[in-house]
């Protein structure tokens, strides 16, 4: 067969991945659902940041129907500040179906596993190749970066035909023999040396191939639209405690941002609106409950993929209500303390260590000790 980049490509990532492979967890494996589980973890999560939790979820739901058995707050506590909760309630909905609709095990086709909640092309990709040893593509950010740059695809790579393209290349590259090598392979390239800025083609095995290396345009493609500026909103939320000393906590819809996760009591505060006001207001509105906000005890920013959020904290107390779950949210009082809670956001985890140090600091002062100061 005569050498050709497409035949060319695939050799020489193959030959580097062979010598420069990462060693990781799901790698020692091909069982499809370990498979799944990572690609759906690694969506938009750094790969450190995902290897604890994937080993620690596998010990929770080790196959399948096991995870499908779980009670969602469960899979969503072992999800706990992973981020993009919907990732692990999709997860729960499509074991449900993997093992009511096929009899537990995972589908080797791609028409069949599209149909399980939270899986796309790339993730049912990924699956196919590296688990079944089908030659199918799984096209990333990192995939799209190395294809655009190694065949010099100018184009806006958010434009449909040029996604397209860039699929249709990806699919053509894909040998016959270890495809799913050749996918991580991919993936390994453009996480390690075609980095979105300043790649290290000096050591990128294809860089003698690669068209916008040669013609020196690598740091503008893949070309984008220009990013927009992220919104900034504001919440209001309460804290309050009975005679326990536990705190009243909400659980948000199953829908929606953060779905299932438990929540302080609170609301969105458009700009003229005054927040214990409105906190009054819509508590009663959402939980029969009357509430007596008290002082602003603090102020809490947090950031989200596409907006961020700074939420005035208050402290307050329930003057009538709470008899019942006689609201539209169901709730729960939590002791602050114990370990292990309810499945909170990140954003419930900054606001509930920023109160405890609050409360720290309150009972030193009232010993005649300083408060601590300066704590974010």
């Amino acid at each position: 067969m005569p050498r050709t980049p497409d035949t060319e490509i695939p050799r020489l990532i193959l030959a580097w991945y062979k010598k420069n492979r990462r060693d990781l967890p799901w790698r020692r494996t091909n069982d499809p659902y370990r498979i799944w589980i990572s690609e759906i973890m690694l969506q938009q999560t750094r790969v450190e940041t995902v290897i604890p939790y994937y080993a620690s979820f596998l010990r929770r739901f080790p196959d399948v129907k096991a995870l499908a058995r779980g009670r969602l707050d469960s899979v969503l506590k072992a999800w706990e500040n992973l981020g993009y909760y919907s990732r692990a309630r999709h997860l729960h909905e499509a074991a449900r179906v993997v093992v009511n609709r096929f009899g537990g095990t995972i589908p080797e086709t791609e028409e069949r596993l599209l149909e399980l909640p939270g899986v796309g092309a790339y993730t049912a990709g990924a699956i196919l190749s590296i688990a079944f040893g089908r030659p199918v593509a799984a096209v990333d950010g990192n995939v799209i970066r190395v294809i655009s740059r190694l065949f010099g695809i100018r184009e806006l790579v958010d434009r449909p035909d040029t996604r397209k393209k860039i699929e249709g290349i990806a699919q053509r590259l894909v040998p016959p023999e270890k495809p799913g090598h050749f996918i991580q392979a991919l993936m390994d390239l453009g996480s390690g040396i075609c980095t979105p800025r300043s790649p290290d083609c000096p050591t990128c095995p294809v860089a003698g191939l690669c068209v916008a290396h040669r013609k020196g345009f690598q740091e503008s493609v893949p070309a984008k639209k220009k990013a927009y500026v992220i919104p900034q909103r504001r919440e209001a939320a309460v804290i309050i405690r009975n005679s326990t000393g536990e705190v009243l906590m909400i659980k948000r819809p199953q829908r929606g941002l953060l779905g299932g996760l438990w929540r302080f009591p609170g609301c969105a505060i458009e700009r003229r609106e005054q927040p214990a006001t409105k906190l009054r207001s819509c508590l009663r509105d959402g939980l029969g409950l009357r509430v007596a906000p008290g002082k602003e005890i603090f102020r809490i920013e947090h950031g989200y993929s596409h907006f961020s959020v700074e939420v005035q904290v208050f402290e307050g107390r329930i003057r009538e209500g709470l008899t019942g779950n006689n609201g539209a949210l169901p709730w729960r009082w939590v002791d602050p303390d114990k370990r292990p809670g309810p499945a909170l956001s990140g954003l419930e985890r900054k606001i509930l260590r920023r109160w405890q140090t609050h409360r720290r600091d309150q009972n030193r002062f009232a010993d005649g000790k300083s408060p601590t100061k300066g704590v974010k």
